[in-house]
């Protein structure tokens, strides 16, 4: 199966602070697959590359294999990796199905354009009740976004997400933050996903871990330390000693 996403020996050096390290990983279609790591290890640093946040000093980065390095964030967004935040980013002030029409609107480029023909204003709508339907959050249209329950309000960041039409879907902690009565609403949610899309997600909850991912890439210090499926991680005494014995001396977030 051809690589839908692909990092080849990628590295970030800020002076002489190497803070990714020839990393290399490969998302397939229909990929799931968790990033983990210690505090500090460079996750967010990855994912900041792969958005197009930052730019990698060594390495090459290929979407359906054709780099995109010299593509900037919004434009590797529109071309399909798509990410979400470990704080959510939306209008509060608007209700959930605007947020979607804006995002959708971005997407098509037509705020540039003051007159809109009435066939694209249907199609809009006819999207947004697409989108509201697959995570079902149809009740919730009108509600304005900052009203809603927090974990209500991390999948409308997903919504969001998926309005960008991605091939590669970056969950950045969908968990976080998300009181605990709450998480299984999120993790239902992430596991209607579409089949098809590939997704990476970093999460420091292992049980959203385990219950997500399929493959699992430990990050140590930039670099990849580990990878397999999900019960060969679990089982590692080695990722073990570097990731889960340190959390239960430290702090669980970064």
């Amino acid at each position: 199966m051809t690589a839908r996403l692909e990092l080849s020996n990628v590295s970030l050096s800020f002076g002489g602070l190497r803070v990714s390290q020839n990393v290399s990983l490969v998302l397939e279609q229909g990929a799931r697959t968790a990033l983990i790591g210690p505090n500090g290890a460079g996750k967010t640093t990855l994912v900041n590359l792969i958005s197009g946040r930052l730019t990698p000093s060594e390495g090459d980065i290929l979407l359906d294999g054709v780099s995109v390095l010299s593509s900037g964030e919004m434009k590797r967004a529109r071309a399909g990796i798509v990410r979400t935040f470990q704080i959510n980013r939306f209008f509060r002030d608007l209700s959930v199905e605007n947020n979607l029409r804006l995002a959708i609107i971005q997407r098509k480029r037509l705020g540039e354009v003051f007159f809109r023909p009435v066939r694209s204003v249907v199609e809009i709508d006819r999207e947004v009740e697409e989108l509201l339907l697959a995570l079902n959050l149809t009740a919730r249209r009108t509600t304005i976004s900052g009203n809603l329950a927090y974990g209500e309000q991390r999948l409308l960041e997903i919504l969001l997400a998926l309005a960008m039409r991605p091939r590669v879907l970056l969950l950045d902690e969908p968990a976080a933050g998300v009181p605990q009565s709450e998480v299984g609403l999120v993790l239902d949610t992430v596991s209607r996903l579409p089949a098809e899309l590939a997704i990476l997600l970093i999460e420091h909850d292992m049980d959203v871990v385990f219950r997500f991912a399929r493959h699992v890439v430990v990050l140590v210090a930039g670099k990849v330390f580990a990878q397999g499926d999900s019960s060969q991680i679990a089982a590692s005494e080695s990722v073990k000693e570097v990731y889960f014995g340190r959390r239960q001396h430290g702090s669980s977030r970064h």
